[in-house]
């Protein structure tokens, strides 16, 4: 099983979260972007953008942070935060 814990942040209060579960049979990186497209749908987000330092903190941390800098449309939040709970 799969779980992805997405949540948003501003002034480092929690705003709203959400874990997305997978138990398909997907690659780890493909079940990454399906977690990540289920939590901006719950959250109405535009996707984020996968800058070269979110890719090595989430590579590193199963954590990765997306700001305004990731986001195409204006946010009003601080960041949008996705941590990997549960893999198999």
């Amino acid at each position: 099983m799969f779980r992805m814990w997405g949540r948003t942040f501003r002034n480092n209060h929690m705003l709203q979260d959400i874990v997305v579960t997978d138990e398909g049979d997907d690659t780890r990186t493909h079940k990454v972007f399906h977690a990540l497209e289920k939590i901006c749908y719950a959250f109405d987000l535009s996707k984020p953008i996968w800058l070269d330092a979110t890719i090595a903190d989430f590579q590193k941390t199963a954590r990765a942070r997306f700001y305004q800098d990731a986001f195409i449309d204006t946010i009003d939040f601080d960041y949008l935060e996705i941590r990997i709970i549960e893999e198999d």
